[in-house]
């Protein structure tokens, strides 16, 4: 996939939208004792993931929109996830 020059810096923002949804309602969870297992382990796995992904794009010669691309991702379907939508 190719990137435009704007995607960088929309991409930061989207990731740190994403990324502060998400730390949220984990807390939250953890507050009220409904944080299960699976989250908890869900927590490692994706990050691991991600890492993977973003290094194999960096190995590629990926763009920096590349090497971040699976870290956005990943936020954003948590924040998709946990809010229910």
């Amino acid at each position: 996939m190719k990137y435009s020059p704007f995607s960088l810096p929309l991409m930061m923002a989207r990731l740190s939208i994403a990324s502060w949804e998400t730390i949220i309602h984990r807390t939250r969870m953890m507050a009220d004792g409904s944080c299960s297992a699976a989250e908890y382990q869900r927590m490692g796995t994706e990050k691991l993931a991600a890492m993977q992904s973003s290094a194999a794009a960096m190995m590629a010669g990926g763009s920096q929109a590349a090497i971040l691309a699976p870290f956005v991702t990943k936020a954003r379907a948590n924040a998709r996830r946990l809010r229910g939508g």
